[in-house]
């Protein structure tokens, strides 16, 4: 499941627009507004340092938090930000108001577990990932952190498509069109072809050169 709820404080703001969003940074703090579950968006401004270490310590876009507006608390999830393009600190953030029966679509990062159990990977095989992420759909409130791929038993040459993926229930990915690739195990420019490696394995040394007659 995503990682463990967290909250912030945060403070209504009256205004909005680019003039007022200047002023929020100012005064060190960062714009974001609240939008979504069929009510008005909310303007608010965050705690720079608090948000600052929220996007930058992983899973942001994925965990659900609380956000404490002056008393009021209200369950979202992050959506969208944007950082400077040179300094890299927010600037602003979009977060989804989390109802009851809120579903979303969200990227999920992929994980691989058994490498040393493939057989194409201990052959010198490459591991070619082709998704790092997967977008899914799923409840707000059941988000997984990631999702598992068992390399266990795959061979060069091999397909691992997400319908070999096991999910958690309720979460299906966006793409439903196609069983699409999310990672392959490819040969690699350096490994013997097993035909070979048995072959010098098999090979009996020459007999020594029959004497010759006199």
């Amino acid at each position: 499941m995503s990682q463990a709820s967290y909250e912030l404080k945060a403070e209504a703001r009256e205004q909005v627009g680019k003039g007022s969003a200047r002023a929020v940074r100012r005064n060190g703090k960062v714009p974001a507004v609240i939008y979504g579950d069929k009510q008005p968006p909310l303007a608010i401004a965050l705690t720079y340092k608090d948000i600052y270490y929220k996007i930058h310590g992983g899973g942001f876009l994925t965990t659900i938090a609380t956000i404490d507006v002056d008393g009021k608390k209200i369950q979202v999830l992050p959506k969208d930000y944007q950082l400077d393009p040179v300094k890299d600190f927010p600037v602003h953030v979009d977060f989804l108001r989390i109802g009851k029966d809120t579903e979303v679509n969200v990227d999920v990062p992929v994980h691989f577990i058994n490498e040393d159990k493939s057989p194409g990977i201990k052959r010198g095989g490459v591991l070619n990932i082709v998704r790092h992420e997967v977008e899914f759909h799923c409840p707000a409130n059941a988000i997984p952190e990631f999702i598992t791929v068992d390399l266990t038993g795959t061979d060069i040459g091999d397909s691992i498509h997400i319908s070999a993926v096991k999910l958690p229930a309720g979460v299906k990915p966006v793409i439903s069109d196609r069983d699409f690739t999310v990672a392959t195990i490819a040969g690699s420019a350096a490994m013997k072809p097993e035909a070979e490696e048995e072959a010098v394995e098999t090979a009996e040394p020459e007999a020594a050169p029959a004497a010759e007659e006199k």
